[in-house]
Parts: structure tokens; sequence; C-alpha cells
């Protein structure tokens, strides 16, 4: 929740009016972004006309007077300059001139989707370096030449890449996670890769919401909400003009009032494309030369410029494949390349944002400032698992580097694969599909692949498989493996998912590495066919005494099988071969770091439990009489590590009971989330205890099952049902499906008819409420909900208050974070008040809102002016104002036993006198400054 502070109504005015008449003028706006210890960045805000469209921008400074070389940073699809906002700022603060923009159809830019049309959203770009050459702070390599690199994400990537193959002026760049063919990503081999596009297509249509956005702080993007003097955000109308209407240049080609473009904001043959091959399941040779046209590979020839490539492990949208091409293509034309495979992608996962700014800040100084002593890292890095950080359950990273790009196919080796020729079918209509990669559900399962984390599913009789013996030693896969088979079809034709699973010994546990597969379609195969598959490129430890298994599937929940029922028949025709990169070697720093660290922190350690006597990390025993306790908090301490003065929590204990709707209250900083992850096991308190029905809280304690939690938006599959994301899910936690009691919470959420319905189909409160319902199965006794409102309107909001308490009237009990103070006040029936980690006050509702100066005086019939005037200006009462309930009157030394005398002298008809409290009256008063 924002807090703005007032200001005197002359200087708005002022303000606003000089503001108003800066965008007129086609000048932009500016302000200066703070930051202790660095210089301020300035920014102005712009919109620049573009032929067809009207392009948000910012442009970010600081400090000094001297040229500067140039910046240009584009967002990921489905977002808007406000993404890269941090980003921008820090490469300012560094010395850089800095443009973001939204790209067409984003933000608050307006136009057609192009999916980085050359004639339109790259054309963007030049004209972006166009406006960069006329500024006297970039610097200039020869007239209406600056000095410009350009980096991005996903969507903002290609468009680097884009920008460097179409104008000659770009200097270097730095893509992330991003496509080389365009094609190639949505029908690999010649297969609809139907989820990824319908989620393009589906966001596009929206025109919000991102692929590639991570939130910041509090759950905001960064930039979100409008500043003084800022361009309008999302949603909102760019300066100088309203939003515009259909047929004009900001609308969709084709739509009308009442009559939408089926695909929102996109180009009419881009829609058209995509609803052709969904409909048909398979591309065809126009969507093909389309998607061909607005890729990087078609001016492979033309990128010359220096070039750092990070590209998703976890990512089966843009795999690696698209790295490896690009590498290719600008290593063929002689400019340095570096590869970085990062942790995370489009799949979830972590995508090590701090690491990856700094190596592009280190990119650009060398090869935009000329800086010879920058340092740009290894040619190639690798981002590899070792461990989980038991504090927050985040995998451990390490990298591993080499001197130069191994590509996909180095260091090969040999296992033979045994198993006979096998006969699968492919099911009508291509369901049920075997599950890989689920976008916004695996949520980075896998970069835990190497810790054996992973969802996978493959159905019997629609696949099939064929293993290696034992592996006598670990073995580290980096690259593309390969294998060749034999594929007949009765139809002809066969569409397979290729996968390689890490088989433990027992045969039974498998782990998909990186959650991916490869599909390929085979024609003319009725008799038939011998092919090589190209099997997903993914960096993974195998293990000794594991096996490695080939699994070909008719099917896959990401991509469109025929609908036509087909029997395959697969044999193997030789050895999987295997890619080990050799010449990639874990970075010496972090081996020496566990060979030193490790044995120093041991005797560390020791010597602090002798000298301090900390009791030992073992849970204490259950306590029998507490058993029917939800929650008891007891001490509760907590101080993270950079803070040496200040605790998070400090010395809070309190008790909830069943049956209670308890919120949690306090102003940001006051230790609620915290709070809450403590309780929910995933830090450790320095001191004092939690308890669970009588259970110490410790990270997966068995008791934890007993909680359940709400803490950010779920994600959901689009297309597929309210009911059945639910089931997908529970099914993913590997419990009983009896124990989901999933009719119970359905009942509960209130979701009625709608969960037969798809999804996307459902507004933002039906998607709160389904988010709800996911925390509530298994009807948890104990259930933790963190900001259950934010986004809904008041219908919804009400609709969730109910849901919270008829959770709680079974006998269960709910804890609410939430910054709607009335809405905590109309639904819970406890509070707990926290400021600066401290516990203000607890106890009921109630208790909390009745103490107070003013008194609610009701009365028989309406009190006549005078009178109420009259009553103001008595001794001892500080007013006396109407409400809808009766008087307010505010006390101001007079008792309540005077009051009333007043009352019954000035002859109102009194019926009742009571203490008038509202909650934000009292939350306001109990935090005091810290509002």
């Amino acid at each position: 929740m924002k807090i703005r502070l007032p200001r005197p109504a002359a200087r708005s005015r002022w303000f606003a009016g000089a503001a108003a008449l800066v965008v007129l003028a086609g000048a932009g706006t500016w302000t200066a972004v703070a930051d202790d210890g660095a210089p301020p960045v300035h920014r102005e805000d712009r919109v620049h006309t573009m032929p067809g469209a009207k392009i948000d921008t910012s442009y970010f400074t600081a400090g000094g007077e001297g040229r500067r070389p140039a910046v240009l940073i584009g967002h990921g699809f489905g977002g808007s300059k406000a993404d890269v906002r941090e980003q921008a700022e820090k490469l300012a603060r560094d010395g850089y001139a800095v443009l973001t923009w939204s790209a067409r159809g984003f933000g608050a830019s307006t136009g057609s989707i192009g999916l980085n049309d050359p004639e339109h959203e790259v054309a963007d770009v030049s004209r972006l370096i166009d406006w960069l050459a006329e500024r006297p702070e970039v610097q200039q390599d020869a007239d209406g030449d600056p000095r410009v690199g350009i980096t991005g994400s996903s969507y903002g990537g290609a468009v680097s890449l884009l920008g460097a193959g179409h104008d000659k002026r770009v200097d270097a760049i730095a893509p992330q996670i991003t496509y080389w063919n365009l094609a190639d990503a949505l029908f690999p081999d010649g297969v609809f890769k139907k989820l990824w596009a319908g989620i393009f297509f589906t966001t596009g249509s929206a025109a919000g919401g991102g692929l590639t956005d991570a939130p910041a702080p509090d759950g905001q993007r960064p930039g979100d909400g409008q500043r003084d003097g800022e361009a309008p955000g999302e949603g909102q109308a760019p300066a100088g003009g309203a939003a515009a209407a259909p047929g004009t240049a900001g609308a969709t080609p084709g739509a009308t009032p009442g009559n939408p473009s089926a695909c929102g904001r996109f180009q009419p043959q881009l829609c058209a494309m995509y609803e052709r091959v969904a409909v048909a399941g398979r591309p065809d040779a126009e969507a093909r030369r389309l998607l061909e046209q607005r890729s990087p590979s078609a001016v492979a020839d033309r990128i010359k410029v220096p070039t750092l490539i990070v590209q998703g492990q976890s990512d089966s949208l843009f795999p690696l494949t698209h790295a490896d091409s690009i590498a290719e293509a600008v290593s063929a034309g002689g400019a340095p390349v570096a590869v970085d495979w990062i942790s995370g992608g489009h799949d979830g996962g972590d995508r090590e944002t701090d690491r990856i700014e700094a190596r592009i800040g280190d990119w650009f100084d060398r090869y935009l400032k000329q800086d010879e002593s920058a340092d740009t890292g290894p040619a190639f890095r690798v981002s590899r698992t070792g461990g989980v950080d038991s504090t927050d359950g985040r995998a451990l990273l390490r990298g591993a580097t080499a001197d130069r790009y191994p590509g996909l196919e180095s260091g090969a080796r040999e296992f033979a694969l045994t198993g006979r020729e096998q006969t699968f079918t492919n099911p009508a209509g291509g369901s049920p599909p075997s599950v890989s990669a689920i976008p916004g559900l695996s949520a980075g399962a896998g970069a835990l692949s190497s810790l054996g984390v992973g969802i996978s599913l493959d159905f019997p009789g629609q696949s099939a498989a064929f293993t290696t013996a034992p592996l006598t030693g670990t073995t580290r896969i980096t690259g593309t493996p390969q294998v060749t088979v034999t594929v007949a079809s009765d139809t002809g034709e066969a569409v397979l998912f290729g996968k390689v699973y890490d088989v433990a010994p027992d045969g039974r546990g498998q782990v998909l590495p990186s959650q991916l597969v490869a599909p390929v379609r085979i024609e003319d195969a009725r008799e038939g066919k011998k092919v090589t598959l190209r099997l997903p490129a993914v960096d993974h430890e195998v293990d000794a005494g594991h096996r490695l298994r080939l699994v070909l599937s008719a099917t896959d929940l990401g991509y469109a099988s025929p609908a036509e029922p087909a029997t395959y028949t697969v044999s193997a025709d030789g050895p999987l071969t295997v890619p080990t990169a050799p010449s990639v070697r874990t970075q010496a720093a972090g081996l020496a770091w566990w060979v030193w660290a490790l044995p120093v922190a041991g005797v560390v350690v020791a010597a602090v439990l002798l000298v301090t006597a900390r009791r030992r990390a073992v849970a204490p025993a259950p306590d029998p009489e507490r058993a029917d306790v939800p929650l008891e908090i007891t001490g509760l301490t907590k101080k993270y590590k950079k803070s040496t003065d200040r605790y998070a929590v400090r010395e809070l204990s309190f008790r909830v009971e069943k049956g209670q709707v308890l919120g949690l209250l306090g102003p940001n900083g006051a230790g609620k989330t915290t709070t809450l992850r403590m309780l929910m096991g995933l830090i450790r308190p320095d001191e004092g205890e939690i308890r669970v029905f009588g259970h110490a809280i410790r990270p997966g304690a068995p008791v934890l099952s007993r909680v359940g939690a709400f803490v950010e938006g779920a994600g959901f599959l689009p297309h597929l049902s309210g009911r059945e994301n639910l089931e997908l899910y529970w099914r993913a936690t590997g419990r009983p499906a009896g124990d989901a009691h999933m009719d119970e919470a359905l009942e509960i959420a209130g979701l009625g008819d709608a969960l037969a319905r798809a999804v996307r189909t459902y507004s933002q409160g039906m998607r709160q409420r389904l988010a709800i319902a996911q925390a509530m199965l298994g009807l948890p006794d104990l259930l933790i909900l963190d900001e259950p409102t934010n986004g809904l309107d008041p219908p919804q909001i009400r609709e969730m208050r109910d849901v919270m308490i008829r959770y709680a009237a079974g006998g269960r009990t709910v804890i609410v974070s939430s910054h709607l103070l009335s809405e905590v006040e109309q639904s819970c029936t406890h509070l707990v008040v926290m400021d600066r980690g401290r516990l203000v006050q607890a106890g009921p509702v109630a208790e909390i809102t009745g103490e107070g100066d003013t008194l609610l005086v009701t009365t028989d019939g309406e009190v006549a002016d005078p009178v109420v005037e009259k009553l103001a200006t008595l001794p001892g009462i500080g007013s006396a104002v109407r409400s809808g309930e009766g008087l307010l009157v505010r006390l101001d030394g007079a008792s309540a036993t005077t009051l009333i005398a007043e009352l019954v002298r000035l002859d109102v008809p009194v019926t009742g006198v009571g203490p008038h409290r509202r909650l934000e009256d009292a939350f306001l008063t109990l935090i005091g400054g810290s509002a």
C-alpha cells in the first residue's frame, strides 16, 4: 500500500499545470530518482509519435556532464517499460544514457503487436536510436551514429538481435532467454507447441501480464503506480492523447466496438495465422514463413557485434538450442561471443538477476566504454545446482566455465540401449496426454532436477521405453543427446516426443532433466523410417549406478498430437549418444570455498555451542496439553544477517484458538511477512518457538500438513477448467486423492458451475477464490492467507470475506494479513497488531476498537440542526456531527455522564450511548508515527 504525503494545494496546482504544459509541448517530463550514496537518476518520460503508433519511453541519466554511451532495454512479452526500470537506473548510475520503451500494443504504447515485425517494432528501435543521436550527452561514433548497445529478455532479447541485424549503428548486444527462429520455437520439427502459443496469444489479447516479469517487493512491478511527472502506466492513455479508438493507429485492425478482434491487439495476419494453426493442430508453410520473417535468424549474416547470450536451462519455450544457433551465427560473422546458461527460464526457477545484470554491465563497459580492463567473464558459463538452502528452500548454484563455447555435441559418449521393438498407440484426440513442462505450474522444477525434483507422467500403452545398463561412474550430460530409431505408423505419419530420464537404481524413481521433451514429426513412415532424434539440450549430472531411459511418447500436454488415432512401432537402432563437454570445469574458487570453509565453519560452530550452551536443534516433544490449540507463539525473535541492530521480529507472543479468524496487522516493515514465513517453516527463528497443535515448528515438520497457505497468486493453466487445475495440483503433491476433500473445499469457495469452465474465462475474483480453494485442499485445520483481497473490487471482496467466515465456521482457524482495515474489521474475530517487530496489542476486534473518546448517540428520530450545533458548543464537547447511525460526539474533557445529562436537558430523544471507534482509528493510534 502506498501512502502519499499531502502537499500544499497551491504547489500541487502549479506542478500539475506545469507538467501539463510540458507534455503538451512534447518535451516530456523529468523526475529524479533518489538512492542513498549514489548520484540521483534523472528520468524523462516522453511519448514518441511513430508511423502507426505512439511509443511511450523513459530516458535515464545520472551525474556528470560528459558524453556517455547509450543503452536501450526492451521488455518481455506482455510487459512494459516499467518492468526494466530498476536495471535502467543501475546502468544510468554506472555512466550510461539509458532509454526504455513499451513496445507496440503494450503498456501505454498504442499500435498493433507485430511480434517484432521489422517494418514496425524493429523500425521503432532505429527511430529511437535516431533520437539518441540528437542528445548532446550521448557519445557519437559519427554524425548521426551514437555509441549504443541493446539488451532485454525474451521479446526484448529478440529485438536486440534484430536491432543489431537491421541497424549498423548498434555496437554491442546482450539478449536474454530469447529465440533465434520463432517458427522453430512454436513449431519445433513441425509440431505445434499449443500450450505456449496459446499463452502468447492470450497474453497479447489482454495486452498485459508478462511471460518474463519478476514481481518487485510487495508483489508490485517496478514502476507501478503513476508518479508525479511520470508517463501513464499500463491501461492508461499515453500522455498527449486519449486511448486510441478503433480504426486509429492505436487500435487493433479489424476490431470494431462490440466486436473486438479474437486476438486482441495482434496484427490481423498474425491473428489469422494462429487461429488457422490452432484449429488444424499443425503449422503450414505460410505460418512458418510469417514467423521466420520476424526472427533474428532472418538477418543472421548481418549480426556482427559483440554478443553476450544468456539462455535459461529451465525453458521449454526457448530452449538452449536457440542460444546455440545465435552463438554459431554471430561467431561466423567474426564478433566476440559469450554464452551463459542460467538456472531459470520461462518455466520458472532462479533467473540470477543480480549476477546477470552485473555481467551485462561489464560487457557494455568493455565494448561500449572501450574499457580494456573490464572483465567480461568466461566464454562459456553454466549454473549448476549444488544443494538446497535450508533457510528458504532455494537451490544453491555454483558456476562451471570453459574458455570457449563447447557447443551441444562436445565429448560424446555412447551408452547401449536395451529393449525390444515396441508398439503403442496415439489415442483419439491425443488425450490423455503425457506431462513434462507445465508453464506456470512446474515453477522451475527443471532447475531442481539434479536434486530429484520434477513433474512428469507417461501413460502405459502410449509410449515406448529403452534403458541403458547402470552407469559405472558419474556422468555429466552437457548438450544434446542423440539416438537413431526406426518408426512405423499405420497412418503413414507419426508425431513423437523424445525424452531422457535419469532413473534411480531401484528402477522406480526417475527424473526428467529440466522437464524437457523434444518433439518430432515423421512423414512417410507406413513401411518404417529410420530417423536420428536430437533430444533436449540439458546440463545434468547422472550418478553412478543410475540408468538412462529413452522414452518416446505419442502425446505431450504442451503440444498438439494428431487427432486421428494411430498405432506406432518403434525400435532403437543404436546407442544413446551423450555429450559431456569435458572442457567445462566447475570454477576452482567454488571448490576452494567448500574445501576450507566447511572445516573452519565446523570449528566455529562447535566453539559457539560450547561457549553459549545453545540448545540442540532437535524439535521439542509435542505438548499434549496444547494439542487443541491451532497456534501459540512464544518469545519469537528474528534478526536478519545484514541487520546489526534492527530486529525483524522481537519477543512476539500470542495465541490463536479454534474457530477464530485472526487479522495480522501492522505497517510495512512491522514483521508480518517474517512471522508468517517462520510459521510456515520457511525460515528459523533466532529465539522463541512456534507450536501448531502442540507441535514445535521446524522446516519440514509433519504437522505442517495441517496448515494451508495462500501467500501469492497461484499460477493456473488457462485452457484447463478450475476443477482440472485443482486436480492436477493435488496429484503433483503426491498425496492420495481421497485426502483432497475437493468437494468440501470447493463448496466453501463457492465457485459453483464456474468450475467446469476454462480458467481463462474467470474474473479476477474467481481466480482469487480458486487460489483460496487450492490452499484449502485437504481442509487444513489452520489456513494462512496473505492479502487475499488484492486486486478485487468491492463485490469480490465481500465474497472473499464470506469464504473466510464460512471456513472458520467449521471449527477451523484462519489467519489473514491484509491492508484493508475495513474488511479486517468485518471478517476477523480477533486481531494481532505489530509494529517494528513487536506486539502492540492483541485481542478481540470489539475490545481493540471499543476504546476511545468518541461516543455514538442513538436517538428516536432525527435531531434538529440547532440542537446539534448547541451540543457542539457545550464545554468539554469537542464536536457533534450526524452519522447514519445517530450522532457522533467527541468528548474534550467532559465525561459520558455529563454528556447524557446535557442530552436530557436539551430534550434529545436518546435511546443509547456507547463508544464508537473504527479499526482504522484504533490502528493509527496504536502504531503512532509508523503509519
